[in-house]
């Protein structure tokens, strides 16, 4: 089924709403990802319909995924989204695009013993907690906050958090080699401080990752939750059969 198929619940959407949707729709069909929308005067002058009636329908379109707003530019088709390989080993390729960071927090202090536990440390030995938004092209994509043993990176600084590759930092920086990781992906939504992080509406569609990740001697390197915008970044897989497999 295309954008413009999409059905539309006549419950939400009253008929000059769904003129307005499905001319949104066609456009979306025939222009490349990330094209910019008309202003809301310009659309109702064209469609014939009111300024709110516009604004209801690119409400809807915003939900549904298929356009993104941008505070202070304007109303885009949906981008290309950035994608991620999920990939057994330490082979896995980088995900698309240029990645820097923003270090919104970068402290030192006592684990707790939920954070103990979590770091299979010892309660208030101490611990390097970092928050940072990551952004591909400038664009802010996902935020990450990460709990690891102060100990293992001695000297690290925040302006260190704000480029490159982290793994790679810890190998070449403090001799730390990540081995394995056990990460969980789910769903989940913005709240309004992710929201304002991100430059997005409230309640856009996440993905949550959380990921532990062990050295080559078997000791948590790290503790991470991130979360990644739902429509700018998806994760693919390749599955291989055998004859066992169901």
């Amino acid at each position: 089924m295309t954008a413009a198929e999409q059905p539309f619940d006549p419950r939400k959407s009253s008929p000059k709403r769904d003129v307005v949707r499905r001319h949104i729709l066609g456009l979306i069909e025939n222009t490349p990802p990330g094209t910019g929308l008309a202003p809301e005067r310009e659309l109702a002058q064209q469609l014939g319909v009111s300024r709110p009636t516009v604004r209801a329908a690119l409400d809807e379109l915003t939900r549904d995924g298929f356009l993104v707003r941008q505070r202070g530019r304007g109303t885009f088709t949906s981008p290309h989204k950035v994608t991620q390989e999920l990939a057994a080993g330490m082979a896995a390729p980088p995900a698309e695009g240029d990645w820097t960071s923003w270090v919104v927090t970068f402290d030192v202090g006592p684990a707790l013993p939920p954070t103990a536990t979590r770091l299979e440390l010892d309660p208030g030995d101490p611990v390097l907690r970092v928050t940072r938004v990551r952004l591909v092209d400038e664009e802010p994509i996902a935020i990450e906050r990460l709990e690891l043993p102060a100990a293992i990176v001695p000297g690290l600084q925040a302006a260190d958090m704000e480029s490159g590759n982290f793994y790679q930092l810890l190998r070449e920086r403090f001799g730390v080699l990540v081995a394995e990781a056990v990460q969980s992906i789910e769903p989940s939504f913005t709240n309004p401080e992710q929201a304002e992080l991100l430059d997005v509406p409230v309640y856009t569609p996440l993905l949550q990752i959380e990921r532990t990740t062990r050295d080559a001697d078997g000791r948590i390197v790290e503790v991470t939750r991130s979360v990644y915008r739902g429509d700018r970044y998806r994760i693919t897989s390749t599955l291989r059969f055998d004859d066992s497999s169901g």
